[in-house]
């Protein structure tokens, strides 16, 4: 399941192992067609990678510490160090792709 975070909580949710971090809001047409895909992902991957999305609009802090002005953002996080970040809407194929250079 994909793990709801906030600012108080990204730090310990995504400082271990590999984690993607999907920033977006409930007025963003593609943040909402990027959560499905993410999804999915977690019940092909979730025991590789921990999925967590953040609502930039409740939590501010965290997207403006990574420069984020467009949203769909995805972080991808290793052992807590950030790895790549993918700006827009990405499709499962391509999601993959990147996360297997972390996770296998």
């Amino acid at each position: 399941m994909v793990v709801d975070i906030t600012d108080k909580t990204f730090e310990d949710e995504t400082s271990k192992g590999v984690t993607l971090t999907d920033f977006w809001a409930t007025w963003c047409p593609p943040c909402k067609m990027q959560g499905p895909i993410l999804d999915q992902l977690d019940q092909e991957i979730g025991d590789k990678v921990k999925f967590t999305k953040m609502d930039v609009d409740a939590n501010p802090a965290t997207p403006t510490s990574f420069g984020i002005m467009s949203i769909p953002t995805l972080i991808i996080k290793k052992d807590g160090q950030v790895v790549e970040k993918l700006v827009g809407l990405h499709q499962k194929a391509q999601l993959k792709e990147v996360l297997a250079k972390y996770s296998d």
